[in-house]
Formats: structure tokens, sequence, C-alpha cells
């Protein structure tokens, strides 16, 4: 029988979890990226998820400032509630950080409310500000010491260095046990900007922080993720950084030489040659291309890299065949759109400002020079008909049927309707009678056969819903929609990333 393993040796096996800590030094702060479902319970089926560059970004700027911090990253590791909660509390950090989003916060409270009590708690995110109030009233947050609402980088750190400061932090907010209020940070005059605002362009992420970026991607190549911008100026109404609902947020971009100087490190120090920009505005703004184009030109980034960004359908149809014949040269791979739907009638529903003839206008230029266009799609929104999710599945058909004929590659990810606090359209559905708490009850839904439909595994871990219909059409039919798409898609990516291979080899 083999020997137990000692608590030391437990304690070195749970540190290779950790992603960035110095294993030698005591722990000042173990940042906790919860699972987007119990993996205790069915385990994961695929072997990717997106890096979490929002917990890097904090997680440099406090070691930077002599801190010894790590990232436990569930998701990206496959863990369960249970293995989650262990690994905390066999690190003993003095602090453990959350990020709270809205499909992963019952998760996230599970994993807060059963850590040691000698732990203190912090917790952020997107669901921190959407809900501040539910969070603080939750008894599994009755220990959180501080929930800071916003960008997190110099509050952080200045919390990590002294709780107390929490008095004169710009939105940060606490629970007071003895009067069982909810107390909030006063800034000194004029200083509230520089907590809630930092210079993006002074800030970086540290790769050690991140579990699986960079990446080796299908096809060969050595990828990695930007953050090129931070706010979002639109106003989707199923998106929680809609403007009208985040007043206070900042729009920021990064001087494109910053970015350009991030992806020469990154191919130094990594072997970097592709990239990804996953904030809104890289291609979301005219104001943003064009200063972007001209430095990717003199710096001549298309002829050593390619990179992916997100776009707006609306922007680039204004932008002429040469600005697009530009973006290719330059490096331009992919670009991700919001196309949501087929239907008119809930295009200006979501407030897109977009019709489907535009996304098929501009998904054409841009297959035509040969740029890979990937679509987003929402099924079962609001007041959604058959009529309107069967032009979806038609348009994702034409798109498709684009790419075919064309030197691009057309890409859809769909997935069903779910409401998130703090979006437009949640607090329209409040307004209507819907049950808030209802609205935030998550599941996983299972489209993978327990695992056997390879065709489904890889976005498996997206596929959550409430339960509840939106629209005209059953939830039962809208999965068996999505799964259809889903495993179309399957089948082209295959294809093309087997000719991706090949040209790489080449």
């Amino acid at each position: 029988m083999p020997a137990p393993i000692s608590s030391e040796e437990q304690t070195r096996t749970t540190h290779d979890l950790v992603a960035g800590a110095d294993p030698d030094r005591a722990l000042d702060c173990l940042f906790v990226n919860a699972p987007l479902r119990d993996y205790g319970l069915r385990p994961r089926v695929n072997d990717y998820t997106l890096p979490v560059l929002g917990m890097g970004y904090i997680a440099t700027h406090a070691a930077a400032h002599g801190f010894n911090v790590g990232i436990l990253d569930a998701e990206a590791h496959g863990l369960g509630i249970r293995h989650t909660v262990d690994a905390v509390n066999a690190l003993r950090p003095r602090w453990a950080a959350f990020n709270l989003l809205a499909p992963t916060y019952e998760l996230t409270a599970r994993i807060a409310a059963a850590l040691d009590p000698a732990i203190a708690l912090m917790a952020g995110g997107h669901h921190a500000k959407a809900d501040p109030q539910r969070v603080l009233a939750d008894p599994r947050f009755a220990r959180l010491e501080a929930l800071v609402i916003g960008e997190g980088e110099t509050r952080v750190t200045a919390l990590l260095g002294d709780v107390h400061r929490r008095r004169e932090l710009p939105k940060v907010m606490w629970r007071d046990r003895l009067l069982s209020t909810t107390a909030c940070g006063i800034p000194r005059r004029g200083d509230t900007a520089r907590w809630l605002a930092p210079d993006i362009n002074a800030l970086a992420v540290d790769r050690r922080f991140l579990t699986q970026d960079p990446y080796r991607a299908a096809d060969g190549r050595i990828e990695a993720n930007l953050v090129c911008s931070r706010g979002c100026p639109y106003e989707c109404g199923f998106c929680g950084a809609a403007a009208s609902m985040n007043p206070e947020v900042s729009i920021r971009t990064r001087a494109p030489e910053d970015v350009i100087a991030e992806m020469h490190r990154l191919d130094a120090d990594f072997g970097c040659t592709a990239f990804r920009a996953v904030d809104d505005l890289f291609l979301g703004a005219r104001r943003v291309i064009h200063p972007a184009l001209d430095a990717f030109a003199a710096e001549r980034v298309g002829e050593r890299y390619v990179w992916d960004a997100t776009g707006r359908v609306n922007v680039l149809d204004r932008e002429s065949d040469t600005v697009l014949e530009r973006l290719r040269t330059n490096g331009l791979r992919e670009v991700a759109l919001g196309i949501e739907s087929g239907s008119a009638r809930v295009l200006e529903a979501v407030d897109k400002r977009i019709t489907p003839a535009m996304t098929l206008t501009v998904a054409r230029r841009l297959l035509e020079k040969g740029i890979g266009v990937k679509g987003y799609f929402i099924l079962g929104y609001p007041g959604e008909t058959r009529d309107d999710a069967l032009a979806t599945l038609a348009h994702i058909r034409a798109l498709w049927a684009l790419s075919d004929r064309l030197p691009g590659t057309f890409r859809a990810s769909a997935f069903t309707f779910r409401p998130y606090p703090g979006s437009p359209v949640f607090a329209d559905l409040v307004r209507q009678g819907w049950d808030p708490e209802a609205l935030q009850t998550y599941q996983d839904v299972d489209l993978t056969a327990h695992g056997a439909d390879e065709a489904m595994r890889g976005r498996d871990e997206f596929n959550f819903a409430t339960g509840q219909q939106f629209g005209h059409v059953p939830l039962t039919r809208l999965y068996d929609w999505l799964a259809d798409i889903s495993r179309e898609q399957h089948h082209r990516n295959t294809a093309a990333a087997a000719a991706a291979r090949r040209e790489v080899d080449a």
C-alpha cells in the first residue's frame, strides 16, 4: 500500500495548480477563477478555455508592488468545487480574491463560504458591479472584507497593503457587521480618477499568471490574447457593458505602438506569431482603426504576425475597400462580428443598429479579401418568433455559402439567450415582472451526450441557460438548432484547421 501523502507534499502538489506565485514565500493573495460548472459532478470534455486576462493584470500590478500573488484558474484546470476549496485552504493565502460573473456567481459563493475563516475575502468583476447589494447581503459572503467595483489594479494592491485603506478607496464596498449597513470608501478630493481609470498604456500582464496563454493553436502557431482597450460605447441590449449601464466607465484605447511592443515581447519570449484582441473596440471605431493601421504599416506587422479582433458591422460597413485591404495586408486574419440575428425585427430590439443585408455585405467584402469572419448569434431573444429564429438559421447558412465560394472562411458561434444582470434587457425583463432571482439561476446544458459527441465538446462549458423560455420557440427546439449549427461548424473547423496546418508547414 502506498504511503499517505504528507501535508507538505499535498501543498507542493496544490502549488502546481497556481500560476505565478513564488512557492517559497507566504502567499499574500490567491486570485480564484471559479469553474463554469462543478467539474466534480461532470468532468470537462475539452482542453482550452479563455485566459483570465483581467485577473492577470491585477496580479501583475500587485506583484510589481512586492506582493506574492498567484492565480488559481479552476475553469482552466477543470476543478470541481470541493477540489477548489481544498486547494485554496491548503495554500493558506492571506487573501482570496474572486471575480464575480453571472454564470459562476453561485459556484463562487459556495467556494467562498467553505474557505478557512482565517483567509480574508475580497471580490470584484462584472456581477459585483451589476448587483453589489445582492452580493453584500448574501450570507455566503458574510466575511467579505472588500467588494471592488470596476477596474481593480490600483485598489486591490492598496487593499493588500492595508485593508483599512478601503475607507479612502472609491467604489470599494463592505458590510458593516455591527450596524448591518453597507459602507463605501470615500476618496480624498480629486483622487477618484487615478483609482478608477489607470493609464492602460502603463499597465501590463505578466504571462506567468495565465495558465493557458500563450498556447499552440489548431493551425500550429503560438498564439496569445491581448487587451487593446477598456470600455464600450455601444448599447447592445443583452450586454452588461452597454454604455448606458456604465456611465462612469472611462473608455480608453491603448496606443498602437504599445500594442505592437507587446506583440514583439511575446514573440521574443514565447515565439508568438498570432494574436487575438479580445476587447470590443479594436475594430469597433474608426478613431481606433486608422491610427492602428498606420502604426502597423510602419512596423510591417503583417510581414511577421497574423491577428484577430472583434469588430462592429456598422463601422466596417462605412470603411472603404482600400481600408479593408490594408487590414488584410497588415495581418488581420479574422474579425469577430456580433451579427446576433437574421431578423431585422430582433436586431432592432437588440439595438444593434445593423440589418441582415448589411451583415451579408460586410461579410462578403471581408471574405473576398481573404479575411475570415466569425459571427456570433443568439437564439431565443425575448419576443423572438419562430420566423425570426428561422431567419437566423437561414442567415447563417447564407454566410456559410458565401464562405464556400470566397477566399475567407466564415465561422458561426451560436448561443441561446440568457439574461445578465446589469444589461438593458435584464432591467426590461424585471420591469415586465420576471423574477430577478430566477433570471440568474443558470444551469449547464449538456449537448455532448455525456462527452460522446465530439463535435460539441469544444464549446461545452459555454452551454448554460436559466431554463426559462423568453421567445416563442420552445427551449428543446432551440437546443436542437444550436446543436445542428455547432456540429456543422465543427466539421468546417476540422477541415479548415487541416488546411491551415498544411499552409504553415509549406
